[in-house]
């Protein structure tokens, strides 16, 4: 009996996987057969927007926190499928960062191109997963919203691929309860031009802290305020952005914090994180985390050491994304295709606590990543994964590190060189502050320039 395969999301990684299996069928690989259930109406995970928050059109958890105007804030370079290079999707050479929709059609098209949707059922939420330790095999049940049925069936494997940054860490601070102004979480955030004219409260120091308060700047936040549990992002902010330590309580509209000091505020946004949330596996399957390198309990980063047979896909903290979705779905696909045998319960136990005693030695920036770029040639190097210049990708993510702290709100008008092509990406056609559309239609057509006559 042919084996079966389910694949729990359609986003980057669940994407990831079904080119993987493809990609082994083009070669003459008998293959499982593939069932990807996705509770969104079409594929992209994250990089799919909706403006809904809360919940969606059928009473489910919105997946989604992308919000309008995102762009990139990593070089693409550093993403890029070493198989389908951006040059490719869009028949020339695109500036470094680009839009979310850019970004969106960049990883549609690779899958476009394979000829895998047809794999996926769309509006289908996995409600439950269990495995019965007599057949060695997963049941799936899944609610088809299309149709409005249920579905039971049985798997040999199942591939989380959902991610982690959907279900929001939202902390609670005193005076919120009678604070006039809106409080949400990053995941809720979707339009910046709310809070034109507006002082700012950004509660949080990581990426989301940094972007979205950029965003708020950009479209005209009167004043941004961001604090910090344990050390502040330290860039050289505008001079209406200040950063302070961590919030203490609110009082009517103003924000007082652990220092002492106080400020006016109208909104408070905060960028306090995720949680990885899988209310569809039982105990015995879940994987339970911090935002991390190296999640414990994962062969390889992706096997659950108790049931290897459960695979995950993207669930570390991450400096690398697309290329190390990849990275790890091809080498799931080779275990499940039997071309890589599973070491014993002891043998990965023991590999998995040696990549945890170096994660715990890392200390800077350029440690992680070289780390993540260790973590992933190695599955690379494992499989017929079409392999690329991981040193040079570290050394881009040395240069934006570099490019973000001489210039916050200009990183984004660098470009760099296609590790994958080695073309040189040309600047875009506007500065990112002034940039103020973010449509692909604005990003790949430089508006028109009007041309005087000499008089």
């Amino acid at each position: 009996m042919n084996s079966r395969v389910a694949i729990i999301g359609a986003g980057p990684c669940g994407m990831a996987q079904l080119r993987a299996f493809q990609s082994a069928r083009d070669k003459g690989a008998a293959i499982p057969e593939l069932v990807c259930f996705e509770k969104q109406q079409d594929w992209g995970g994250m990089w799919n927007y909706t403006w809904r928050t809360g919940l969606d059109e059928n009473g489910e958890p919105v997946h989604g926190s992308m919000y309008r105007y995102l762009w990139s804030n990593g070089p693409k370079e550093c993403l890029e499928f070493a198989d389908y290079t951006f040059e490719e999707h869009f028949g020339r050479p695109i500036a470094s960062y680009p839009p979310r929709e850019v970004l969106w059609d960049y990883i549609k098209g690779r899958v476009e191109k394979a000829g895998v949707r047809d794999y996926i059922r769309f509006n289908t939420v996995v409600r439950q997963v269990t495995f019965d330790e007599h057949t060695q095999r997963f049941s799936v049940l899944a609610h088809d919203y299309k149709n409005d049925t249920e579905t039971l069936e049985e798997f040999d494997y199942v591939i989380n691929a959902c991610g982690h940054f959907s279900t929001p860490i939202v902390p609670y601070f005193p005076g919120f309860e009678h604070f006039a102004g809106r409080i949400l979480h990053a995941h809720d955030f979707r339009e910046a031009l709310e809070f034109k004219d507006k002082n700012l409260l950004i509660v949080g120091s990581s990426y989301s802290a940094e972007d979205i308060g950029s965003q708020c700047y950009k479209y005209g936040a009167r004043s941004i305020t961001s604090c910090y549990r344990t050390a502040p992002m330290g860039y050289k902010w505008p001079a209406n952005w200040e950063e302070k330590p961590l919030l203490q309580r609110l009082e009517n509209d103003r924000a007082y914090f652990i220092d002492g000091t106080s400020k006016p505020i109208d909104a408070v946004i905060l960028c306090t994180g995720y949680k990885h949330h899988f209310p569809f596996l039982p105990e015995s399957l879940c994987l339970k985390t911090d935002n991390r390198l190296w999640p414990r309990n994962l062969y390889k980063g992706i096997f659950w050491e108790p049931n290897p047979k459960l695979i995950y896909l993207g669930m570390q903290d991450q400096w690398y994304s697309f290329n190390m979705f990849d990275a790890q779905a091809w080498y799931a696909r080779d275990v499940i295709l039997g071309r890589i045998a599973l070491p014993d319960a002891a043998t990965r136990n023991a590999d998995c606590l040696q990549w945890q005693a170096r994660e715990a030695e890392l200390q800077t920036n350029q440690q992680m990543f070289e780390y993540q770029g260790a973590y992933i040639q190695q599955l690379v190097d494992a499989t017929d994964y079409p392999s690329f210049n991981i040193p040079a990708v570290n050394e881009t993510f040395l240069h934006w590190k570099h490019d973000k702290a001489t210039n916050i709100m200009g990183y984004r008008d660098k470009s760099y060189r296609s590790l994958m092509t080695g073309t040189q990406s040309p600047p875009h056609h506007t500065p990112w502050l002034e940039a103020l559309d973010d449509s692909m239609e604005a990003y790949l057509n430089a508006p028109h320039v009007s041309v005087k006559s000499a008089s």
